[in-house]
């Protein structure tokens, strides 16, 4: 369902790209407000980090992690 939804918004949106955010079941941080992004396709890693801790309001103190398909992308 997620990948047809995604290809649907990669023709309408070709610039830019579908992200789903979820929190890991065990995390001690903040629920998020917003679970679906459309990022630009040049927007590195640390960016859209950036953006999430904004929208969670994570203070710097603490660690997120963003993976991709089960990796941890370099920032």
């Amino acid at each position: 369902r997620r990948q047809a939804e995604s290809a649907r918004i990669r023709e309408k949106y070709p610039d830019r790209i579908p992200v789903i955010v979820e929190k890991a079941e065990r995390a001690d941080i903040p629920d998020i407000d917003k679970k679906k992004y459309l990022v630009p396709a040049d927007l590195t890693v640390g960016q859209f980090v950036y953006v999430v801790r904004k929208r969670i309001n994570l203070s710097s103190e603490k660690a997120i992690f963003i993976f991709v398909k089960n990796i941890l992308p370099p920032t």
